[in-house]
């Protein structure tokens, strides 16, 4: 017993003296490439999510960074994202009858708010490595759409838009909340930062996930994504 006492307190003290010279907490910006994607099952593979829209944009926002006990600790922030997708023109064929050449233009924009659990550690003078992992909640600011097609000989064509959060279309009606969870890695030298990963949908963000004759759609609203940060106060 007294052995398994001291082992303990050898341990706390022996990380606490490792620690001494991890960062305390840090309040910064970082701004940054993003990549959200919806994956939706193809109603012919129900197993798989193979159909998905690539969306490419960027994210910017403010995160804190605290430590706990010897390197573990969270990181806290708050991003706004934009992503905006370009499907190109493509002819559409079915049952032997073709259709004129259609595409579809997406622009998506969200607030985002996360709360990672991080593991951080010196590898060098002031200088970091990082593995994070943690929720995320966005919510929907705008998801807009337009539709075009190729207008017939002689035909004055309007391109059609929605609004994903409105539509009636349950093929284009989107829950403004999603939650994902995150992983990633990230490096740090003094002030500046390097952070990246995967964030997994944990919803289905469709609105109705009934459509297409009844057919149950499933789906996740993911996102990767590398951002560029400065802490402006820092403590160790």
């Amino acid at each position: 017993m007294k052995k398994g006492i001291l082992a303990v307190v050898l341990f706390f003290v022996t990380m606490s003296a490792w620690a001494k010279d991890m960062p305390k907490q840090g309040f910064g910006l970082q701004i940054g490439w993003a990549q959200p994607i919806l994956r939706i099952n193809d109603p012919n593979h129900m197993d798989t999510l193979n159909n998905h829209i690539k969306m490419n944009g960027f994210k910017v926002g403010v995160v804190y960074d605290g430590s706990i006990i010897a390197g573990f600790g969270t990181s806290i922030g708050l991003n706004y994202t934009f992503g905006a997708y370009n499907g190109g023109w493509q002819t559409q064929n079915a049952y032997g009858m073709s259709y004129p050449r259609s595409r579809q233009m997406i622009t998506y924009n969200e607030l985002e708010l996360f709360v990672d659990w991080q593991y951080k550690f010196e590898i060098a003078k002031e200088t970091y490595l990082m593995l994070y992992t943690g929720p995320t909640i966005q919510c929907g600011l705008e998801w807009r759409m337009r539709q075009d097609r190729q207008a017939f000989e002689g035909e004055e064509y309007t391109p059609k838009y929605y609004s994903g959060y409105k539509s009636e279309d349950p093929n284009q009606a989107f829950k403004r909340i999603n939650v994902t969870w995150g992983v990633g890695a990230g490096f740090q030298y003094k002030r500046y930062f390097v952070r990246g990963g995967y964030d997994f949908g944990m919803i289905v963000p469709y609105a109705n996930a009934d459509f297409t004759n009844g057919i149950h759609t499933r789906g996740r609203l993911d996102q990767w994504s590398i951002k560029l940060g400065m802490y402006l106060w820092y403590e160790k």
